[in-house]
Order: C-alpha cells, then structure tokens, then sequence
C-alpha cells in the first residue's frame, strides 16, 4: 500500500501544485512600483499575493499569514536582504527567491549560501521570474513527500539512482559522478518514463539555478548525462530525441 500511495503522489506533484488553493506569495522590495506590478501580474498568473516594504512588514505578515514563497529583494531599508534570508531560513523552511540590481555571480552564490532557493538578477524578464517560482514551489512540494518517507531508489536499465543520497551506481556497483544539474535532469526522466518532455518543460522541472526558460542548456546537460549512461552517446538508446518536440526516457523504471 505504501509503495502504491508513493506512486500516486509523486506521479501528481505537479497537478496537485496546479490544484492545490492559490499560493501565496510575499513579495519584500522597498520600490512601490516594483512590489505593485509584480503583486499585480502574479496575481493574474493565479497567486495571492502580499507584499511588504523592509523586514518589519515582512515578519508582521509572515506571523498572521501562511505564505508560501517569498520573493526578497537584496538591497532593503534597515536589514538587507542576505541577512534577512540568513535569519528567516534560521528558523522558517518556506522558500525564498532573491531579487537583486547586482549581477556579480560572486553576489549570487553568497545569496546561495545563505538558504536562497533561487536567485534572479534585475532587470528580469517576468516568463522567468514566473517559471522560477513554479519550479521552487513543485520542488519543495516534491521534498515534502520524500521527507514522509515515501522516497525509493529508481531502476532502469542495471542502473541504480538513490534520491536520499544523490548518487548514481552503474551496472558494476560504482559510483558515477553526476554534477548538481545532471543529477537533477536525471531524476526527471526516470520520474517520467516512455513520456516526452520539451526543453521548456525539462527546465521548469530541475532546479533552474543555470538555465533561463529561453536558452538551449538543456541540451548541453542532456549530452553530459548521455556521455556517463550510455553505451554509445553517439547513437543514445536511454534518452532518445524526438525530433520538434524534445526527449524520451526509453527504459522500464522500477522502484525499490
């Protein structure tokens, strides 16, 4: 029965995500115009959304309101946003995406560290920023059930991927090594087996840290990943492509 319910749930993730009661979004920037035009195109995309202007009004809502996923700029009256995202993710697993005027990588990967779940430089294109928060929201909906217990190891082929201990063994029992992104594209695809997945879809899915929902880096992670699974990345019998329309998992996946 487990191993059923487990099946069901991960196989609904995202239409649950789709279904489930508006998400509530708290967007935390000291610029008006800024916090009214995203609170105004959000909530036509489908959210509820609340914002705040510097961490004060931000914890006033986070304390009456259920939120779901703040979106947090980096430079704010008072406390800035790295070290609100330090204190908030201290003591509060709700997901936060960083919005910054910066675009030093080395402001990202501090803003990584300090529990950010996504980061997005300014300006940015609201596709982008849209398909981030979906992608955060189906990710952490996605923990939610590993963390019941309901996680197990993928089969497909002779080989063996553990999502609890992201690692991948080989026919022979070794340990392959998988970068952040091939890890993560990997187990979309046995998640999905015998069913084809676009680009669009493919980014939207992993985690998105590195890929924009218009460039072509999904490729290049599918041909990484061909080169370490496949007996000949030339002629790929695991992921094949599908001319037009994207790639398809080939093997029979099995849960253990």
């Amino acid at each position: 029965m487990a191993e059923d319910y487990f099946w069901y749930l991960r196989c609904t993730v995202d239409r649950e995500l789709k279904m489930q009661t508006r998400p509530h979004l708290l967007v935390v920037d000291d610029d008006i115009e800024i916090r009214n035009l995203l609170s105004t195109l959000l909530t036509r995309r489908g959210f509820k959304v609340s914002t705040a202007r510097e961490s004060q009004e931000m914890r006033q809502i986070l304390y009456s309101s259920r939120i779901d996923l703040v979106i947090l700029d980096l430079m704010l009256p008072g406390k800035d946003g790295l070290t609100i995202c330090r204190e908030l993710r201290a003591k509060n697993p709700t997901p936060i995406i960083m919005l910054t005027a910066r675009g030093d990588p080395v402001d990202r990967v501090v803003g990584l560290e300090m529990g950010a779940d996504d980061y997005l430089a300014k300006p940015f294109d609201f596709r982008e920023l849209e398909a981030r928060i979906r992608a955060v929201l189906r990710r952490r909906l996605a923990e939610t059930a590993e963390t019941a217990g309901l996680s197990s190891d993928y089969l497909f082929a002779g080989w063996k991927l553990d999502p609890r201990q992201r690692q991948l063994l080989s026919p022979d029992g070794s340990v392959v090594d998988l970068t952040t992104g091939e890890f993560d594209l990997l187990l979309v695809f046995v998640e999905r087996p015998h069913r084809i997945l676009n680009r669009d879809q493919l980014m939207d899915l992993t985690r998105g840290c590195d890929t924009t929902p218009f460039d072509r880096s999904i490729d290049v992670q599918v041909s990484r990943l061909r080169r370490k699974i496949e007996n000949d990345p030339k002629a790929p019998e695991l992921i094949k492509t599908v001319r037009s329309e994207g790639y398809l998992f080939t093997p029979a996946v099995e849960r253990t």
